[in-house]
């Protein structure tokens, strides 16, 4: 039997560019901000200063991770103002975006993830390892419980995000050993491995994605057809099927909805639209 490509109908209706322009948005948003921390070392233009896990945008707005403050805390370090300030301005911002919007459009290791998914797909690959998504609460709570212990703050040692960053000004050397166990990990071990079971850093920002005001709603679902292609390209696909059920809100309200448009995007049927929490 042909092998169904998720998309491949979307094109046909929409035209390529409208099947593809959430990840195009994302892609420009994800290598436009890397790049906007390349710009002060490479070329004297300081923007924004620092990485993504602690940085100052403009000179003046100080941006916080919520992972590296909390185990600033664990460690009994007293954040400076600017540290607190950042916390609660990265609070805000993606209490209203939806937490694990800054996986799916700013976090630049998603681009090896993706890469991962789409080679998984067309190689037809079946996992063949089995893990539980608390997986990742396991590992938040240990990170902060070691950071608790040895005093330091943990997770910056082996950060794949931070260490791409370094990577890039000062060469990557094991960094590229990591990136390409993740890689692996995630085409050929378990798809969306890293991000969907392991990664402590989506996890923490996932408890904002409780609250938040920006949503995917499944406005057309009465025109849904069971195609599935929302379901093959979504890193978290077990959000999707309560919106498209008749008896449940349409819009996704899942902590871990990307809300990556991925499944817009694939649709031939505009099933999904971006929208608010109702």
């Amino acid at each position: 039997m042909k092998q169904r490509i998720a998309g491949r109908e979307a094109v046909a209706t929409k035209g390529w560019l409208r099947a593809h322009k959430w990840l195009l948005l994302r892609r420009i948003s994800q290598l436009g901000i890397l790049g906007l921390f390349l710009l002060g070392p490479l070329a004297g233009i300081w923007l924004i200063k620092g990485t993504l896990s602690a940085s100052t945008v403009l000179g003046f707005l100080p941006l916080t991770d919520p992972l590296i403050f909390v185990q600033s805390l664990a460690a009994r370090h007293l954040p400076e103002t600017t540290a607190v300030f950042g916390f609660i301005a990265v609070l805000a911002i993606y209490s209203l975006l939806g937490g694990r919007t800054y996986c799916a459009w700013v976090c630049p290791v998603n681009l090896v993830t993706d890469a991962a998914a789409w080679t998984n797909r067309r190689l037809e690959l079946k996992k063949n390892l089995s893990l539980s998504k608390a997986t990742r609460w396991w590992l938040l709570g240990f990170i902060i419980i070691l950071s608790a212990l040895t005093g330091s703050i943990v997770w910056e040692a082996v950060n794949p995000v931070t260490a791409l960053q370094r990577g890039l000004l000062f060469g990557m050397g094991l960094g590229w050993l990591l990136l390409a166990a993740i890689f692996i990990f995630d085409a050929f071990v378990l798809r969306h491995g890293w991000c969907g079971h392991l990664c402590p850093v989506g996890a923490s920002y996932s408890l904002l994605g409780s609250i938040a005001l920006l949503r995917v709603k499944a406005a057309g679902r009465d025109r849904c057809t069971d195609c599935m292609d929302c379901f093959t390209v979504c890193p978290e696909p077990q959000v999707i099927r309560p919106a498209l059920k008749g008896d449940a809100s349409p819009v996704i309200l899942a902590h871990n909805c990307l809300n990556c448009g991925r499944c817009m995007d694939v649709c031939p049927q505009d099933v999904f639209c971006f929208s608010k929490r109702t």
